[in-house]
């Protein structure tokens, strides 16, 4: 109907149907969702990566770090707080190359997958740690160790959007 201002789709863009660029509310709401996304993954990995370096996040880092077998070399080769920092440079740096993914599909895909490695690592190990609260019952009450680390089930996934994106970005791709 002539006057009215309904929108058509077009791929991502959006046109009035008397050819004026506009902008869906389904488009605006998920460009606003994949920043909060974004946001969401980059805050814990620079706030938590900065705590690595602290005597605290040390000492909260031994029952993971030690309760879990694929962790507990770490120890050893890097000693406690060789491990914390150098888990902690990995987060800061993976934070940074997340924060240049919407401008650069390189960044995007290293951020990407090491967020990834880095949360299919932590989500792995709730495999082996205790997280269900025996005074609960168990299953499917989370103890302290499994309200932790089950967002990062959630980071894992917005990990892999990130680097899915980067990878179809690259020059010479097809989306």
């Amino acid at each position: 109907m002539v006057g009215e201002n309904v929108t058509a789709t077009l791929g991502r863009e959006t046109t009035t149907l008397d050819g004026r660029p506009g902008h869906s509310l389904a488009t605006s709401v998920q460009r606003a969702g994949r920043s909060v996304a974004l946001v969401g993954l980059v805050l814990p990995l620079l706030l938590i990566g900065a705590l690595k370096f602290t005597q605290f996040e040390v000492e909260a880092l031994k029952p993971l770090i030690g309760g879990t077998p694929w962790l507990a070399w770490m120890y050893p080769v890097f000693g406690e707080a060789g491990a914390s920092y150098l888990l902690g440079a990995v987060e800061i740096a993976t934070a940074l190359l997340l924060i240049a993914a919407p401008w650069s599909p390189r960044a995007a895909m290293a951020g990407g997958a090491l967020g990834a490695l880095t949360f299919l690592v932590t989500v792995s190990t709730m495999l082996v740690l205790p997280i269900w609260e025996p005074s609960l019952g168990g299953f499917p009450a989370l103890g302290p160790a499994g309200q932790f680390l089950i967002k990062d089930v959630a980071l894992l996934g917005i990990s892999l959007v990130v680097l899915g994106e980067g990878l179809a970005r690259l020059p010479g791709r097809s989306a």
